[in-house]
């Protein structure tokens, strides 16, 4: 377990109340100085519980009615953490909760986020607890697991479980002065997010649209586009270099275009030894 000695906080998600039972029995019997803070009965509110209390960790049923564990762990990964929560929040850890899956599984093992078999039994949870307990550590250090990771992992868990799903965006409708074009989605260098539009910039031309960067990232391809910020996505394709400020902050040199986009601490992790 890690040697952090101070209490680590989670929320659990499951629409069976007698699976959200089990869980924080055998919790509280393979991770006793895990405090459960709050239990949900679906996606939905989970999330609403994760940005309440801020916990380390969030267990996530990953088949719930409505919002899925999937897409709430997608709308927790969108949550403001770090330099642009007011209380410093560095995100949370996920766990799904899982009926086997060799798919799901071997997605798992990549590691940017662990699983638990239903049903969950103590041994596993004594492990899960181990490496989590890892992960936080890791995380209040600025060294975690890169958030990136996670999105590929939800995008091909997504895609898994919605083999009919939407497919990826190729094109992106802009306005262009006062134009609407089409703009093909590999010659896009970045996209930048405010309160109101979203700016997308290509080698040749900058347009707004009226999508927020929470949407563009399940629309887009996650190896292609990487989110560096919670208001910024950049094309792999386009990143010449990462530096670091006066700061400490990393920046992102676009192949192409002047302009160096910032990394939150979040997402320093993507860029982990450069």
């Amino acid at each position: 377990m890690n040697d952090d000695t101070r209490t680590l906080r989670a929320v659990i998600a499951d629409d069976e109340r007698l699976m959200r039972e089990q869980l924080r029995t055998r919790l509280g019997e393979a991770w006793p100085a895990l405090e459960i803070v709050a239990e949900a009965k679906n996606g939905a509110e989970a999330v609403q519980l994760v940005e309440q209390h801020h916990p380390d960790v969030v267990f996530l049923d990953i088949r719930m009615p409505g919002m899925t564990g999937v897409e709430a762990a997608r709308a927790i990964a969108q949550l403001p953490c770090g330099d642009e929560a007011a209380d410093g929040w560095p995100g949370c850890e996920v766990v799904f909760i899982t009926a086997y899956d060799e798919y799901a599984v071997e997605a798992f093992e990549q590691g940017a986020a662990d699983y638990v078999l239903k049903p969950a039994e103590r041994d596993r949870l004594a492990r899960t607890a181990e490496r989590i307990g890892k992960r936080i550590a890791q995380r209040a250090q600025g060294e975690g697991p890169a958030l990136g990771g996670m999105q590929q992992l939800l995008q091909k868990l997504s895609a898994h479980m919605n083999p009919g799903g939407a497919a990826k965006l190729k094109w992106i409708q802009a306005t262009v002065g006062q134009s609407i074009q089409m703009i093909p989605v590999e010659e896009v260098l970045f996209f930048i997010s405010d309160e109101k539009y979203t700016r997308v910039q290509t080698a040749t031309t900058e347009a707004l649209i009226r999508k927020p960067i929470k949407e563009l990232v399940e629309e887009l391809d996650a190896e292609l586009f990487w989110q560096i910020h919670r208001s910024t996505l950049v094309n792999v394709k386009a990143i010449a270099g990462v530096s670091r400020d006066l700061r400490g902050r990393q920046l992102v040199s676009v192949k192409g275009h002047p302009e160096k986009l910032e990394v939150s601490r979040s997402f320093t992790g993507l860029f982990k030894g450069m």
